[in-house]
C-alpha cells in the first residue's frame, strides 16, 4: 500500500478511539503499519479491523502507558511484528473530573499526571533508542490548547499542568535527540468532543467556568485534522521546525507549508515553543 508514510512503521497511543483511532486509520491509509495500544481490547480490535479492511496493516497491543514492563514488552512485540519504529505518536491521555484545585480529588488529580506525563516518558524512552540506533524518526506529542490558554485550565489544573509539561518535554527532547537525527513536535488538536471529553467535562463546565462550555462546543473539531498534521510531521516535511508546538485547530490551525521558509526566524526567536512573555 503506497502514500506519504508508506514503508514506515507508527506506534499510536491510546488508538482505540477518539482522536488516537482516528490518527491510527489516518496512517494505515497513507501506507503505514501501526501498532495500536489501547487498554480497551475491544476497541483495539475495532481500529486494527478498521485499517485492515481498508488493506493496512495493523497489530493491536492491550497496555496500561504507566506499567513501564507493559510498555517495554509493547516496544519489543510492535517492533517483532512490524519492524523498527519509525514514528511515535504520543496520544494516550487521561483528564481529571471537573474541580477547582482545592476540591479535586488527589488521587484522580495524580492519576491524570502520572498518564498523561509519566506513561508519555516512558513510551518515548521505551522507543527513542531504538530511532537513535537507526539514526533518525519522529516523535508527535498530542498536547492541548489547555497548556498555554490565559489564565489556566479552569477546573483542570491538572490536565493543563500536564500538557504544559508535554510541551516542554518534546521540546526538551528536539534539542537532545536533535543530533541523532530525530524530530519533535507537540500539536493541539483543538476540542475534538471525544468520550472522555464528554465525560469529565460537561457536566461541571457550566458551574465551573460559566459560559465557557457552549463556546468550547462551538469549536468542536473533527480528529480528522489532527490526524492531518501528524501525517505531515510524520511524513518529514516538517523536520526544519522540529521542537515547536501547533495547532491543528479549525481557525487558528498552523499552515506548516506556509511556515518552513520561516523556519531559521522561528528557531532564532523562539516562535511556536512556550516562553514568559515580558516588557
Amino acid at each position: 500500500m503506497t502514500g506519504a508514510l508508506g514503508g514506515r512503521v507508527a506506534l499510536v497511543t491510546g488508538g482505540g478511539r477518539g482522536i488516537g483511532r482516528a490518527i491510527a486509520e489516518r496512517f494505515g491509509a497513507e501506507g503505514a503499519s501501526v501498532a495500536v495500544t489501547a487498554r480497551t481490547t475491544s476497541q483495539l480490535q475495532e481500529t486494527v479491523a478498521a485499517i485492515g479492511a481498508a488493506g493496512g496493516r495493523a497489530l493491536a497491543l492491550e497496555a496500561d502507558i504507566t506499567d513501564r514492563d507493559a510498555v517495554e514488552q509493547c516496544v519489543a512485540k510492535a517492533e517483532a511484528a512490524l519492524g523498527p519504529i519509525d514514528v511515535l505518536i504520543n496520544n494516550a491521555g487521561t483528564q481529571e473530573r471537573g474541580a477547582r484545585l482545592w476540591e479535586a480529588d488527589p488521587e484522580e488529580w495524580f492519576r491524570t499526571i502520572e498518564v498523561n506525563v509519566f506513561g508519555q516518558f516512558l513510551v518515548t524512552r521505551a522507543v527513542v533508542p531504538g530511532m537513535i540506533a537507526r539514526g533518525g524518526g519522529r516523535v508527535v506529542f498530542i498536547s492541548s490548547g489547555a497548556s498555554t490558554i490565559p489564565g489556566g485550565y479552569t477546573g483542570f489544573s491538572a490536565y493543563g499542568a500536564s500538557k504544559a509539561a508535554v510541551n516542554r518535554i518534546a521540546e526538551t527532547l528536539a534539542t537532545e535527540a536533535g543530533p541523532h537525527g530525530i524530530s519533535v513536535f507537540a500539536i493541539h488538536p483543538g476540542v475534538v468532543r471525544t468520550e472522555l471529553l464528554k465525560l469529565n467535562l460537561e457536566p461541571q463546565m457550566d458551574e465551573i467556568a460559566p459560559g465557557r462550555g457552549a463556546s468550547m462546543w462551538d469549536r468542536d473539531e473533527p480528529p480528522e485534522h489532527a490526524a492531518e498534521m501528524c501525517v505531515q510531521l510524520a511524513s518529514g516535511m516538517a523536520d526544519s521546525l522540529s521542537g515547536c508546538y501547533f495547532s491543528a485547530a479549525g481557525r487558528l490551525q498552523d499552515d506548516l507549508e506556509a511556515l518552513l521558509p520561516h523556519a531559521g526566524k522561528i528557531r532564532e526567536r523562539g516562535l511556536y515553543t512556550m516562553r514568559v512573555a515580558k516588557l
